[in-house]
C-alpha cells in the first residue's frame, strides 16, 4: 500500500506510538490485526487527513479511536469533536470507545465494530464458517485434539 504523503515528523511520529500502545489498544489491536475482525483490514496509529488514528480500515473508511479519561474534559471533548468532524468531511466513519470498554467488554466492542462496518449477517455466517482459514483451523483442531 503506498504511504500517505505527510511530513516526515509526522510519520516519525505514527511510527513511535506503534511501539508504545496502552492496554486497551493493544487488547483491540489484537482483536483487530491480521484480518481477524471478519476479515476487515485495520491499520495502526494511522495518519489521516493530518491526523493520526488509533485504527483505521481504509477498505471500510472506518476510523476507531480508544480514549482514555483525559478525552472527557472540556478542551479535550471539544478538540475529538472537531477531529471527528474533519474526518468525517473527510468521507471517514469514526467510533469512540472508552479504554474502560474495550478492557472490559471486548466483544461487544468488536460486534459494534462489525455492525458498523455494513458486514451483513450473511457475510459474517460465510466468514466463520466458510473461509479457507477456518477449514485449515478445524482440520489442525481435530488433530491436535487427543
Amino acid at each position: 500500500m503506498p504511504h500517505t504523503p505527510l511530513p516526515p515528523r509526522n510519520r516519525s511520529r505514527a511510527k513511535a506510538m506503534r511501539r508504545v500502545m496502552t492496554d486497551a489498544e493493544l487488547k483491540l489491536w489484537n482483536a483487530l490485526r491480521a484480518h481477524r475482525l471478519m476479515g476487515l483490514g485495520f491499520r495502526r496509529q494511522f495518519p489521516v487527513a493530518g491526523f493520526i488514528v488509533d485504527f483505521a480500515c481504509p477498505e471500510r473508511r472506518l476510523i476507531v479511536e480508544v480514549d482514555g479519561s483525559q478525552h472527557a474534559d472540556g478542551a479535550a471533548s471539544r478538540y475529538d469533536a472537531t477531529r471527528t468532524e474533519t474526518l468525517r468531511v473527510n468521507g471517514w466513519t469514526v467510533l469512540r470507545f472508552w479504554n474502560d470498554d474495550v478492557l472490559r467488554d471486548i466483544d461487544n466492542v468488536c460486534a459494534h465494530i462489525v455492525a458498523v462496518s455494513g458486514l451483513a449477517a450473511e457475510d459474517a455466517a460465510r466468514w466463520a464458517g466458510n473461509t479457507e482459514r477456518n477449514r485449515n483451523a478445524n482440520r489442525i483442531e481435530q488433530e491436535l485434539k487427543p
